[in-house]
């Protein structure tokens, strides 16, 4: 299978990217309660961050969104009814040593609700409970700017 590939040239076209895929998945969804699981694949500073920034503002989620790292996952409301209320839940894998960690943080609800959009930062370090329907996002780091994407 062929994948897409996009190159943005700024943190504000990455953002925008993120955008066009939040409107093209509600649009496909919104008659619907379904879950939406993106896997972002990439090095550090490879974008990913700045991509997840993209979904939140286009859910009108209005704190701050950053890496996780630290806390492995937060949970954000939008504040923004689409068609209908989204809860983002941020993972990011980076430090975890065993997918248990994940599961200890209630994945099992998470990923079998409803309305929520569901993001993992190093999602190769969980591979083990991820399902096959899922979108992946492979981002490659080009220059302080520039970041190539394949979806």
């Amino acid at each position: 299978m062929s994948k897409n590939q996009i190159t943005t040239k700024s943190p504000e076209e990455t953002k925008e990217f993120a955008k066009v895929l939040v409107e093209e998945w509600i649009q496909i969804n919104k008659t619907k309660n379904s879950n939406w699981l993106v896997c972002l694949y990439g090095d550090l500073g490879g974008g990913k961050t700045t991509f997840v920034q993209g979904l939140a503002e286009e859910f009108g989620i209005k704190e701050t969104v950053n890496s996780p790292t630290f806390l492995i996952m937060k949970k954000y409301t939008s504040s923004k009814k689409i068609n209908k209320k989204y809860t983002l839940y941020h993972f990011d894998c980076y430090r975890i040593s065993d997918y248990k960690e994940i599961l200890n943080l209630g994945w099992e609800e998470i990923i079998s609700g409803e309305n929520n959009l569901i993001v993992i930062e190093w999602p190769e370090k969980i591979e083990e409970i991820l399902p096959e329907k899922r979108l992946n996002i492979e981002f490659k780091f080009i220059n302080e700017n520039a970041r190539k994407i394949w979806f």
